[in-house]
């Protein structure tokens, strides 16, 4: 649409004179083309949005020069309430072919209000033991569906009426699903829960009892157990009786009827027999038995006994009788005679006891002892001719009686003295014995013999329990006694320090019956070891001045001593110049009896200087305290003194001022513009000092230096951005400041430290900080910024970091 025409125009007079000119037509399209945006609209969240039959589209495209124009658009999205709603903001363009643009812009709004739907279970009737909660039981939702939303639940909520009796109810559940943008839709179902079941239980087993039971009482009788009900909680049975008569007084059937109903009346009944019956013997006491000599009445009741106390559960007035059987004895004369006695009732039950009556011949035989006895203890006990036998033997009935004898001994005070009980014994023909008793005493009296080991002298670390190294006995015997081993008590004497002493050793042998023999030997325990060191110690050592080894934390141990006295000196050749010098470190060792030994290591040191000077510059109209410190590098002694040792100047410790030499009205000489020496001395383990150069001269340049020309920052934020991501200081740049940075959190927490900061500190986190992704938790820090040599106090403030 656009061009440049070249526009020639001739001027031709009558003689054919021509005059051309040029003029130059630019034409240009410059004018936007124009339509109509469509309306703003509202649709449902399932709408496609690419559909601008749905949406909407421009209408009315026209442009001044250029034809067959289409607009275009694209749309951002704003997220709605909810889910499933936004607003789109779609920017129709238009562009014809130079260019020229023109926008506009439609809204569009996603809504979703239709409810989701589902299919409610139908009412159901279950028994009240239904667990409502199990859906697979009262029945579920299903074909839950929505326009926008999915993976849709639908709950329930459930409203009780109570029905005729305790376990029976209705249940209204009302189930509800939710879209999510909190569309609802919301169905009923009823569930009738019923009582039907009866209870159950277990009726007691048929049982038989004795007419005298009291049939009351269940825990004779038996008692249901196992009550139990679908629905209902706390039964209890009950039960009603019919009697019929038995075959004879006393017995009878009882049919006993247990019922059982829960709270909906649902009823259970079971029956239990019981029999009545008469089995009970009757009961009396037997005489008791009885021992009579040979010639007594058996047909006298008075002499054998006769039957007390019949009595009878049932029947009265019974009487006991007897019949005998006779068993022959043991030897002439004797016999056993088992009297039965028999007590019936009116129902045939018999108990019947039985009373023995012993005939017996009780009369012992006699004899004389012999006499009791004291004997060594290796005679022969068997040897009546020795320990004496019996004489006198007689009997009522028996004769041929020989006396036998049986030995019981006691220990006596010792394993070779004992007391032997020897008792005699005369039996007749029907074991009656008279047994008599003689005493033998045994003893023991004479006493041990053994060698006792010879006198010895240890050293006190040595065990003086070891018989090994202090000796022990020998040649133990005794008359009686074997095994024996002597043994020892020590008495001790200390000496004339801690460890040495003297011990009186009593052995003493003892035979079984204490019969003893002591005999002494002396063992004397003396100290003659002195302290040793434990572990190893460099004797000799070559170092360096700033590489002395620290003095070594040294263990002593003694055979016998815990108590020992360690003296540690330490001398040196060191004058403070710089050469190099020895030090010699002794240690003096001693024991609780004077035994000492000594332990010395020797350092040679070499000493050498590794502190460097660096040449300095100041003007001498600079009015700061300037730290001469600075102008050193290495290792070096801080408790030293500052010297002038060239030119006329003046020193504050370590601080020198350029304008301490201006008089007073601030001019200066320049002979003053020259080199100025200051020499540092410093002693210590490495002595030596070093001279620094400071060239003075006027040509000063005034920097902003000052605590306004300070920009401290005030946050940091890591977000990568480019803005703020250290802590700065700026605005003094030219000055040659050194920062000193230390950053606290706000329980006082150190968290980070830097001597010479260069702005790069971005919020990375330390030891002493929280958190674990590399930087520090978002929030108020708090700052410490030294400015070294700038004669500025210490500057505090507070820094916002921002992590996330």
């Amino acid at each position: 649409n656009t061009s440049i025409i070249t526009r020639t125009w001739s001027l031709t007079d009558d003689c054919d004179n021509t005059t051309t000119l040029v003029q130059t037509i630019t034409l240009e399209d410059t004018t936007a083309p124009t339509f109509t945006v469509p309306a703003d609209v509202t649709l449902e969240c399932d709408a496609d949005l690419t559909d601008v039959s749905l949406t909407g589209d421009v209408t009315d495209e026209a442009d001044n020069c250029s034809t067959s124009l289409e607009a275009t658009f694209t749309d951002a999205i704003t997220d709605g309430d909810c889910a499933n709603t936004s607003i789109i903001t779609r920017t129709w363009s238009l562009t014809d072919d130079c260019d020229n643009t023109t926008t506009l812009v439609q809204t569009i709004t996603l809504e979703d209000t239709t409810a989701p739907t589902f299919t409610v279970p139908a009412d159901i009737t279950l028994e009240c033991d239904a667990d409502l909660t199990d859906v697979s039981l009262t029945g579920d939702v299903i074909d839950e569906a929505d326009n926008c939303s999915t993976n849709l639940e639908a709950t329930y909520n459930d409203t009780i009426a109570n029905g005729d009796c305790v376990n029976q109810y209705v249940i209204t559940r009302v189930w509800t699903a939710i879209d999510d943008c909190a569309n609802a839709t919301a169905l009923v179902q009823t569930i009738t829960i019923q009582d039907t079941t009866a209870p159950s239980f277990t009726v007691p087993a048929d049982v038989t009892l004795e007419c005298d039971t009291d049939l009351t009482n269940v825990s004779l009788t038996g008692d249901v157990t196992d009550e139990a009900d679908n629905c209902s909680t706390n039964l209890e049975a009950t039960f009603t009786d019919a009697i019929t008569d038995g075959d004879c007084a006393n017995t009878s059937i009882i049919t006993r009827t247990w019922s059982l109903t829960d709270d909906c009346d649902n009823t259970t009944i079971l029956v239990q027999t019981i029999t009545i019956q008469d089995t009970t013997a009757p009961t009396f006491t037997v005489p008791a038995d009885v021992t009579l000599e040979c010639d007594t009445d058996l047909t006298n009741v008075s002499l054998t006994g006769d039957v007390t106390d019949e009595a009878d559960n049932c029947s009265t007035n019974l009487e006991a009788t007897f019949t005998d059987a006779i068993t022959d004895g043991d030897c002439a004369n004797t016999s056993i005679i088992a009297r039965t006695w028999s007590l019936t009732d009116d129902c045939d039950n018999t108990t019947t006891l039985v009373q023995t009556i012993t005939l017996e011949d009780t009369t012992a035989p006699t004899f004389t002892v012999p006499a009791d006895i004291t004997l060594e203890c290796d005679a022969d006990l068997t040897d009546v001719s020795l320990t004496g036998d019996v004489i006198d033997e007689a009997d009522n009935c028996s004769t041929g009686i020989e006396a036998t004898y049986n030995d019981t001994i006691a220990n006596g005070d010792c394993v070779n003295q004992y007391v032997i009980t020897r008792v005699w014994t005369a039996i007749d023909d029907c074991a009656n014995a008279t047994a008599l008793v003689q005493t033998i005493t045994i003893q023991d009296t004479t006493a041990p013999s053994f060698t006792v080991p010879a006198d010895v002298t240890l050293e006190c670390d040595e065990d003086v329990s070891d018989i090994s190294l202090t000796g022990d006995v020998t040649d133990e015997t005794d008359n009686c006694s074997t095994e024996l081993e002597a043994t020892f008590i020590d008495t001790v004497t200390e000496g004339d320090c801690p460890n040495n002493s003297t011990i009186i050793r009593t052995w003493t042998l003892v035979d079984d019956c204490d019969n003893t023999t002591t005999l002494i030997q002396t063992i004397t325990v003396a100290d003659t070891t002195a302290p040793t060191l434990v572990g190893d110690l460099e004797e000799v050592i070559d170092v360096v001045c700033s590489d002395i080894p620290e003095v070594p934390q040294l263990v002593f141990e003694d055979a016998c001593s815990t108590n020992i006295t360690v003296e540690f000196n330490e001398t040196s050749s060191s004058d403070g110049s710089v050469t190099d010098y020895v030090v010699i470190r002794d240690w003096f060792v001693s024991d609780a009896c004077g035994n000492e030994a000594i332990f010395t290591q020797t350092i040679n040191v070499t000493v050498e200087i590794e502190v460097q000077a660096i040449e300095g510059d100041l003007c001498i109209g600079d009015d700061f305290d300037f730290d001469l410190f600075s102008l050193l590098d290495g290792d070096y002694d801080p408790d030293g003194v500052w010297s002038v040792t060239y030119g006329n100047a003046t020193i504050d410790g370590s601080y020198f001022n350029p304008t301490s030499l201006l008089d007073n009205n601030g001019d200066f000489t320049d002979d003053q513009l020259t080199d100025y020496e200051f020499t540092y001395t410093y002693e210590g383990t490495c002595p030596g000092e070093v001279t620094v150069t400071i060239t003075l001269n006027d040509e000063c340049v005034v920097f902003p230096c000052g605590e306004d020309d300070l920009i401290i920052s005030k946050a940091v934020t890591t977000n990568f951005d480019g803005i703020n991501e250290f802590f700065t200081i700026t605005g003094t740049e030219d000055c040659g400041f050194v920062y000193e940075l230390q950053i606290f959190n706000r329980w006082g927490a150190k968290i980070y430290e830097n001597f010479n900061y260069e702005n790069d500190w971005n919020g990375t986190s330390s030891n002493a900080s929280i958190g674990n992704s590399g930087f520090v938790p978002t929030g108020t820090y708090y700052y410490v910024l030294n400015i070294k040599n700038s004669g500025l106090r210490p500057i505090t403030g507070p820094i916002y970091v921002s992590t996330k």
